[in-house]
């Protein structure tokens, strides 16, 4: 109680301190500080984003209602270095006995040092805001402006300022709109009959309609969707100047009525300008140079293709299947010239990542057709990529690692990408080795093979399915890695046949028709010293039952008294309550320790709202259907499979997975105005063994806690349900996560969060029986676990540093007591570091 009155009376204290800063410290004698700015339309305050950044001059910024950053500034001395300079002279002789114990360049440090904490003060901090009179008329403009652009042409603005003798005031702006203009009649005068024809099929997506209320956005916005339509309708010499609105509003009782006029071409002459109507292009011819330089563009070419009307050149020899690269270019000879076919064959070249940028050029000919050049630069064949990195862990004394990695372009002559990589890594760990270990007990070796075709590979036509607008290619990748640790050891081999392609700029689809993963553990011996936690609680029960005396041997004494108390019949000193955590470990550790072999199938479809890096008002949608094990299922007999001891079918001596799974995963974020972001995320996750599997592979459970999930628990450390395992890894196949955050800026590059996670992971559907941990009915959901906390983020421009703490503020571990703030306090915080947004 005395240490919660002493931090409270802290706060107090440092408030107050705050409050009795003189904000108008370095505000002249005839100015007055700015610290309230308000818009009054029609009586009411209008405190939105929108209107706020029209003003030319805000208040200082507020934390807790205390300008902070203005206190901030007036710390810093306005002459710091002139008051250094006399600090010097002050006294006879100090500045030559300063040079002559120091020298004179340490003098001159230290006059920076002094300069530049006084800089840091002003930089970090804001300086007052004084009201300008100027600056205030220049805002009133600005609001007249937007009112009459969205329609209140008849807006009345005035403003007041208000000074008081503290040298603080305020300016209320005041907005009367009276009634919005409303368009009525649309009429339009359109001089080429091919451009009118045209009109009459793209007006119905007009952004202008009659009855809305006049915006001037809107005409711009339509001044782009013509040009923009009828520039991929064949209108080649079409742009936005051709088009012009007239607005009537004489007589019209509050109505706008607008003529829409779209000109004739206009041909400048040496002399004149002269008009003639609008014609349709279409494409003639187009030539693609496949690999051209500046210092061969003078050069006869060596080689040149005819290829489904394409015509290709080379000026050394043709490296590349014709099909490969017309594939990629979206412009077709004779038909009718789009704008948006050379954005596209742009987008293509570049995914192919083969050329450098490339150039496409038009050139007009006499009979209203176009020949395009399109001239491509080969990227070097081969690149060679190489890391390294020294690292320290909890676990790892020290470690070294290297990547090499070598890229080989168009393999096939199709423009695929061939990738090769590889890892070496070494090192030494603290715990857990033997006497006659090495030094470097650690060590991982593998590498990775990924080949990107920049098309559907597939014995089939799927261009009417998948067309090559939507920049679909294929995946295949090939991975194999050994790792020896103080852990279980394992090998891992990996391979996959996947197919991309993205419908619109925000929907991406990737289809895994294959996936195959075989998991081997080396040193399965080695379960019960890297599971300390299942050890410690067989050992104690293992001593309370008499059954020995001192620790189990590892991994001897632990198996023999797991197989002495699973017996049938149960011994008598084992009650049900110590043969259910018995049974529960052991469930544990032969799926652990088990091989995994995984061949699996899946969809993703991602649709991201984002416009930009920058955007904080959208949404993202993934969607992702797994299913596994069902090919083998089917074929089992026919490939004469045999079963285990458990009757599943074994392929290689391994059981293989059979499960279905899926995720929904929501992303909503919200622009609140004046960098403040309100973020939400809501994840649902399941996997359900079947057939041949009655429990889900580690490698695709669910887990919950950490720094991207529930901070108020570290991964892996939250649920199942509300079972109270000491678990190190704590997994399941039923996930249900909720979070949200409240974005808010500090000052300068640093910005705040408070945020409120909710989720729990259970099992549902497999071999677990623990009624705390399985997920039986909706009233399973009172065990979801509630963190909350705050946090700092600070943006470097490329990434953004995090750091929050979490507080267990609903624990549905606790059983029979208030799940309710029981470890709400610093000492059983979780305190995250992240790298960027956790969502």
């Amino acid at each position: 109680m005395q240490k919660q009155l002493l931090k409270i009376s802290i706060l107090v204290l440092l408030t107050g301190y705050l409050h009795s800063c003189d904000a108008v410290k370095r505000v002249a004698k005839e100015e007055h500080l700015l610290t309230k700015t308000s818009v009054i339309v029609n009586g009411k305050k209008d405190n939105t984003e929108t209107i706020n950044n029209l003003l030319y001059q805000k208040p200082n910024r507020k934390i807790a209602n205390i300008p902070l950053r203005l206190h901030i500034y007036n710390m810093a001395r306005p002459h710091r270095d002139s008051l250094f300079e006399s600090w010097l002279d002050k006294k006879a002789n100090r500045r030559e006995r300063l040079r002559r114990r120091y020298s004179k360049k340490q003098v001159d440090k230290l006059k920076q040092s002094v300069l530049g904490f006084n800089n840091w003060l002003k930089k970090t901090g804001e300086a007052p805001v004084i009201v300008s009179e100027d600056k205030t008329k220049r805002s009133l403009r600005r609001l007249k402006d937007y009112y009459i652009n969205n329609g209140w042409f008849d807006v009345k603005i005035d403003y007041d300022i208000e000074r008081k003798d503290n040298k603080r005031a305020e300016i209320k702006y005041n907005v009367e709109t009276k009634q919005a203009f409303l368009i009525d009649s649309i009429s339009k005068i359109i001089k080429s009959p091919i451009v009118d024809s045209l009109y009459q099929n793209i007006k119905k997506n007009a952004f202008i309609k009659s009855g809305q209320q006049y915006r001037s956005s809107n005409f711009e916005q339509e001044r782009d969707r013509i040009s923009s339509d009828l520039r991929n309708s064949g209108i080649y010499h079409f742009n936005q100047d051709y088009i012009t609105f007239e607005m009537d509003t004489i007589g019209t009782n509050k109505k706008v009525n607008v003529g829409l006029k779209i000109q004739d071409r206009a041909i400048r002459t040496p002399d004149s300008i002269r008009r003639e109507p609008f014609e349709i292009y279409r494409i003639s011819d187009v030539n693609i140079i496949t690999d051209y330089t500046f210092e061969n563009r003078n050069k006869p070419f060596k080689d040149s293709i005819s290829y489904g009307g394409y015509k290709l050149y080379s000026y050394g020899d043709m490296l590349y299947r014709p099909k490969a690269l017309t594939d990629a270019v979206f412009i077709n000879p004779g038909q009718v010239y789009k704008d948006i076919d050379r954005t596209r064959t742009y987008r293509y070249i570049n995914e192919l990542k083969t050329f450098k940028y490339p150039n496409i050029e038009y050139v007009e000919n006499d009979d209203n057709t176009l020949s395009d050049t399109i001239r491509l630069t080969p990227l070097k064949k081969f690149s060679l990529g190489f890391s390294a990195d020294v690292s320290q862990s909890n676990i790892q004394t020290v470690g070294f690692s290297l990547n090499p990695s070598l890229k080989i372009r168009n393999v096939f002559r199709g423009a695929e990408t061939l990738e090769i990589s590889g890892i070496a890594s070494i090192g030494a760990s603290k715990d857990g080795k033997e006497d006659d270990d090495p030094f470097f007990d650690i060590n991982e070796f593998g590498a990775d093979l990924k080949l990107t075709i920049p098309r559907l590979f597939s014995p089939f036509y799927t261009e009417n399915i998948i067309p090559k607008y939507m920049s679909p290619s294929t995946r295949i990748g090939l991975a194999l890695t050994s790792q020896t640790n103080i852990g279980l050891d394992k090998q891992t081999f990996s391979g996959n046949f996947s197919y991309n392609w993205f419908p619109s700029s925000k929907v991406t689809n990737r289809l895994d028709l294959f996936n195959v993963q075989y998991v081997r553990n080396l040193n399965t011996d080695n379960y019960f010293r890297v599971y300390n936690n299942s050890f410690n609680s067989l050992n104690q029960i293992a001593k309370d039952v008499n059954f020995t005396t001192d620790d189990l041997t590892r991994p001897e004494g632990a198996n023999d008294f797991i197989n002495y108390a699973l017996a049938t019949p149960t011994p008598n000193e084992i009650s049900s309550t110590q043969r259910q955590t018995i049974n529960n470990i052991d469930e544990r550790k032969n799926r652990l320790t088990e091989n995994n072999l995984i061949l699996s199938s899946s969809f993703s479809y991602t649709k991201d709202q984002r416009t930009n890096l920058f955007d904080n008002d959208f949404s993202i949608f993934r969607f992702k259907l797994e299913l596994a094990g069902n090919l083998l299922a089917s074929t089992s007999k026919l490939l004469g499979l045999k079963k285990d001891s458990d009757g599943r079918y074994e392929l290689l001596n391994v059981a293989y997975s059979q499960y279905v799974k899926t995720e929904f995963d929501y992303i909503k974020h919200w622009d609140l105005g004046k960098k403040n972001v309100l973020a939400t995320r809501a994840f649902f996750g399941i996997a359900i063994p079947y057939g041949n599997s009655n429990s889900i592979p580690f490698a695709k459970s669910f887990f919950g806690g950490g720094p991207n999930d529930n901070r108020a628990w570290t991964a892996y450390n939250l649920g199942p349900g509300s079972s109270e395992t000491t678990n190190e890894f704590n997994e399941a196949n039923l996930k249900i996560a909720f979070s949200a955050e409240q974005r808010f800026n500090i000052f300068g590059d640093l910005n705040g969060v408070l945020f409120l996670d909710a989720g729990n992971i259970w099992n549902v559907l497999d071999n677990v029986e623990d009624d705390r941990a399985t997920f039986s009915s909706l009233n399973s959901l009172k065990d979801i676990a509630v963190g909350s906390g705050f946090g700092l983020r600070y943006d470097f421009s490329f990434f953004i540093f995090r750091f929050d703490i979490g507080f267990k503020t609903y624990d549905p571990s606790y059983r029979d007591e208030n799940r309710w703030f029981n470890d709400y306090n610093f000492a059983n915080a979780v305190y995250n570091i992240g790298i960027n947004y956790p969502f």
